[in-house]
């Protein structure tokens, strides 16, 4: 069993790590997330912030540490890094969160809870084969697992775990098993004897054209494109 602890700063509140690994927790995620409204604050404070709350915890228990972080860094692989020297063993990518809507009838701030779908892997996915094997940490795909072949292309990127919660919700517990079936199903197809023999197999440094995981820019996917267009 894995607990999880949301927070974003040092303080007493972190001695639940501690209790969290005498309670039996086999390990603990920290859920880190802070929105930085102060214009004051800068991306290399607020990262120092994650840092030495990282460390505070680490010091607190021996049990795997793992960190779930937000896609809204500058360098993801630079706070990824630092975050293993730190003493993480694994990182969850990424984080979703409930951005607000406006009721207009009530002219109202509202939430908008949204389930993810198989569109919302792509993100993580890009991510995950960018840090695999520059990193060294356990990865975690989460968000965007919906069936066997979601999960499939969560392990081909280099991912240890693939996390998924919105198709339980939509489709009950079951629905974890239909995704192991579909999984395993497409790995005899492909003729692979492990999980261990695909991880990171279309990770960036196996791939043939490993600069299409950096490919951003609007033109550049414009360019893409049309090499399916029709002559």
């Amino acid at each position: 069993m894995i607990a999880s602890l949301n927070g974003v700063t040092t303080g007493g509140w972190i001695d639940y790590a501690r209790r969290i690994e005498q309670a039996g927790a086999a390990a603990l995620e920290l859920n880190l997330y802070y929105l930085p409204t102060d214009p004051n604050l800068s991306g290399a404070e607020l990262e120092e912030a994650y840092l030495r709350l990282v460390r505070d915890v680490r010091a607190r228990v021996k049990i795997p540490l793992a960190v779930k972080l937000s896609p809204f860094f500058t360098a993801i692989p630079q706070i990824a890094k630092r975050l293993a020297e730190a003493g993480v063993n694994g990182l969850a990518l990424f984080n979703r969160f409930y951005q607000p809507d406006f009721d207009l009838d009530k002219l109202e701030v509202t939430p908008l809870h949204r389930l993810s779908s198989s569109e919302d892997i792509r993100l993580p996915l890009r991510w995950i084969a960018i840090l695999y094997g520059r990193v060294k940490v356990d990865l975690a795909l989460t968000s965007g697992i919906h069936t066997g072949r979601d999960l499939v292309k969560a392990v081909l990127a280099g991912a240890n775990v693939g996390m998924t919660t919105s198709a339980l919700i939509e489709n009950g517990v079951a629905q974890a098993r239909s995704i192991l079936k579909e999984a395993e199903a497409w790995m005899v197809e492909h003729e692979y004897d492990s999980v261990r023999q695909m991880r990171g197999s279309m990770s960036q440094k196996s791939v043939a054209d490993p600069a299409a995981f950096e490919r951003a820019h609007y033109m550049k996917s414009l360019q893409s494109y049309d090499d399916f267009m029709p002559r």
